[in-house]
């Protein structure tokens, strides 16, 4: 369970929802002030999950490439990395979504998954316009998450319709780093390297945020939702895994298995 709510504290859904998955991120209810603060003093050390075949250790080593070369370029300009991190994070969402779609209407039969990675996609669009407005990218810089998107579209696209499951498992250890850059992000904001400017109007009406918000309460909810993003998609890698026969459930992954088990995988 992601940073479980101290006593009192309600992260959950304020309204019941159609399905079991994202159902810790804070976008779908009221981020009040004790959330906020519940965000930032329960933040609990984050579990790295651990790669077990070789499809798995792939899937981690292209992510650490990723990071590496992410490094190199951006240094500490975290608020153009993020970015372009999530300008990339907001596709396998689409792309899962889309392929999903389009087997459920050709096979005829209803697919449970269509919906959270589409609200996952959403999810990861809004982080983008939040930090857009805060980010003032340059003709070049645009140019290269124009590139950068298309290239990584078309791969994704095939990556998705070869191996599913590998796919979901790259994007859980892409959204493990992702919370490691939003946790440093932080850190740099609290020693004043990085401005604690108002929070952009339009990420304080998506997360609901109270109107004094700031960019370092704008982290802690992209941080938590990058958080929940990792666990749905080594989730989802898992449950592709078993119900092929490759692999059994681990353990948590019951926590985001739906009512609807036949048609859950469509």
């Amino acid at each position: 369970m992601l940073n479980p709510a101290p006593a009192g504290v309600k992260l959950a859904p304020e309204q019941p929802m159609n399905h079991q998955f994202h159902r810790h991120s804070t976008r779908y209810s009221r981020t009040s002030r004790e959330v906020l603060e519940a965000l930032d003093k329960d933040w609990m050390d984050q579990p790295h999950y651990e790669p077990v075949t070789w499809q798995d250790r792939v899937a981690l080593r292209l992510v650490k490439f990723l990071r590496r070369c992410s490094d190199a370029y951006f240094k500490d300009r975290l608020l153009d990395r993020a970015c372009m991190l999530e300008t990339i994070a907001a596709v396998p969402g689409f792309v899962a979504g889309m392929i999903h779609h389009m087997r459920s209407l050709r096979r005829m039969v209803h697919c449970n998954w269509i919906k959270p990675v589409m609200d996952e996609a959403e999810n990861e669009r809004m982080h983008l316009m939040t930090f857009m407005e805060l980010s003032q990218q340059r003709w070049h810089q645009r140019a290269m998450v124009v590139c950068g998107q298309g290239i990584f579209f078309a791969a994704y696209t095939v990556f998705y319709v070869l191996t599913p499951r590998i796919a979901h498992r790259f994007v859980g250890y892409l959204e493990e780093e992702a919370v490691h850059t939003y946790t440093e992000m932080l850190r740099m904001v609290d020693e004043g390297k990085i401005k604690n400017v108002p929070a952009p109007a339009i990420a304080i009406k998506y997360w609901n945020m109270p109107e004094d918000a700031t960019l370092r309460d704008v982290i802690l909810v992209v941080r938590a939702d990058e958080a929940d993003h990792r666990l749905v998609n080594h989730h989802m890698g898992d449950l592709i895994a078993n119900a092929k026969g490759k692999s059994s459930v681990r353990e948590g992954v019951k926590d985001y298995k739906p009512l609807g088990a036949n048609s859950f995988i469509c």
